[in-house]
């Protein structure tokens, strides 16, 4: 039988065990000297408690009960990489200078235009909290959930029961309030055939894009390549057909019998604000 994911951060669920962890979020940008937080998920997007961090300048972190550490910058400016414990893949980070990031209020540099409800998403600027926490975010007056920070960098997760369509987005850290902010978040419904797949045969995979009219670029992951080969290369790009239906499609040709996954979500556009 094959299996359709669209990725998204269930944290809410029963936390994976630390050896689960594979996606690590760091923030864009750190700097030097301050706080900041991040994050450790498993393939399914669930935040992994007791995960362990490795950077390449030595330090050693580990994932606390909400699957995020808190931690202070390195003191040299420059670039270092980030990985979780007995899992390939690094993951870069820049350190930025206290005076490239001095801030006596909040500034805005670049958030999404459109936004998947339910996947993270990333704002830039300056004058945010290194402690995830100390953050307060809402999208549409309600909570959203703070992944990782630092004082130039937010990965944010939506609130749950946001609906598609353009939203406000309201940021505060202290006595610190960002500019009024808005964007479009979309919701993606996949509409395929997900019964066995033989080899040879091709299945098509839709996407319903609902909350704007406007195209927007998908990537879809083959999870499972020697079940299935994803067509257009792994991962795979399409931009929607816009308009009222606004879809998009993948196709998948199966390779032997089993169980095919493919994980598609949202490539967003950026608005850069300065």
């Amino acid at each position: 039988m094959g299996q359709l994911l669209l990725f998204f951060p269930a944290f809410a669920q029963k936390s994976p065990r630390s050896s689960a962890g594979r996606i690590l979020l760091l923030p864009r940008t750190i700097v030097s000297g301050d706080r900041a937080t991040l994050a450790v998920l498993d393939v399914n997007g669930r935040l992994t408690p007791g995960a362990t961090i490795i950077f390449s300048n030595g330090d050693r972190l580990t994932a606390d009960a909400t699957g995020r550490a808190l931690f202070v910058a390195p003191l040299n400016p420059g670039v270092i990489y980030g990985s979780i414990a007995g899992q390939p893949g690094r993951v870069p980070v820049a350190i930025l200078s206290p005076t490239e990031s001095t801030a006596t209020a909040m500034a805005v540099a670049s958030i999404p235009e459109i936004a998947s409800l339910t996947d993270r998403f990333e704002i830039n600027g300056s004058g945010f909290c290194g402690d995830a926490d100390a953050n307060h975010i809402t999208v549409s007056g309600e909570a959203a959930f703070v992944l990782a920070s630092s004082p130039t960098s937010l990965v944010v997760l939506p609130p749950a029961d946001l609906q598609p369509g353009r939203a406000s987005v309201d940021l505060s850290c202290g006595k610190r309030n960002g500019p009024p902010l808005e964007v479009v978040f979309v919701a993606l419904g996949l509409e395929a055939d997900s019964s066995p797949l033989a080899p040879g045969v091709h299945r098509q995979l839709t996407v319903r894009v609902r909350g704007t009219t406007a195209k927007v670029r998908l990537e879809a992951r083959n999870l499972a390549p020697d079940i299935a080969e994803l067509t257009g290369g792994n991962p795979a790009r399409v931009s929607s057909s816009g308009g009222a239906e606004n879809l998009a499609r993948f196709e998948v040709v199966g390779r032997k019998h089993g169980s095919f996954l493919i994980s598609i979500h949202l490539l967003s556009t950026i608005t850069r604000r300065r």
